[in-house]
């Protein structure tokens, strides 16, 4: 009885997500609402012609991804994270405890502040620049290895707030091959992480929101061009 009226509750609410299918700060709110199991309405958004309901819901920053949930908006990916997993409470998605809580927010703001910048940094980037960038990229792959260590996922046993958050790689290992920069996170280098990446890609609930890999790999090539690699 206790999951019927969960169901009928979830079903009940108006959920919406505002995002673009190739960015990975909308890709971690699919992921966590479809773990959550809430029904939500998805609406694609183009950036050079954003739409005026974007534009009401995040008046502030006018980006991608918002989460509108019975008419209220909440903008920013982790904020958007940690607002899902205090309104549904079940398949929790960070840590009870308020010290591996902590260190799960840590780690995904680790993400967007260090990793992201350096990762759309890469694409843009030539000769020289690109490979002192290539190894910075390097030395906080090798950060996150040495915090993952023997862990199935970073939160432990199962998918959680820091792997939904570390889908940034996924966007990193397709910028690699689309560009021709190979070198930037190898399995020889980083055997953890690219272990942590099969299981990630495998979970069922993540390839069901990870962009086709063609399309994917298509849009960097279109938008960006081999010509940034390093010569």
């Amino acid at each position: 009885m206790a999951a019927i009226s969960l169901q009928t509750a979830t079903m009940a609410e108006e959920v919406k997500l505002f995002g673009t299918w190739a960015s990975p700060f909308s890709r971690r709110i699919e992921v966590a609402l479809k773990l959550k199991g809430v029904q939500f309405e998805y609406i694609e958004e183009n950036l050079s012609n954003k739409s005026p309901a974007l534009l009401k819901y995040n008046p502030v920053h006018k980006k991608i991804p918002v989460l509108v949930h019975n008419g209220k908006p909440v903008a920013e990916s982790l904020v958007i994270l940690e607002y899902i997993d205090e309104t549904w409470k079940h398949n929790p998605i960070l840590p009870a405890d308020p010290y591996e809580k902590a260190m799960a927010r840590f780690w995904a703001k680790y993400m967007d502040d260090k990793l992201w910048p350096a990762a759309t940094k890469v694409v843009v980037s030539k000769g020289e620049e690109q490979k002192a960038v290539i190894e910075e990229i390097q030395e906080q792959l090798k950060t996150l290895e040495s915090e993952l260590k023997e862990k199935k996922f970073f939160g432990g046993e199962s998918l959680g707030f820091v792997d939904i958050a570390a889908n940034i790689i996924v966007f990193l290992l397709v910028a690699q091959e689309a560009l021709g920069l190979m070198e930037i996170l190898t399995e020889e280098k980083f055997p953890v992480l690219h272990e942590w990446y099969q299981r990630l890609v495998d979970d069922a609930v993540f390839k069901e929101c990870v962009p086709p890999r063609e399309r994917h790999l298509g849009f960097f090539k279109a938008r960006f061009g081999s010509s940034t690699a390093s010569k």
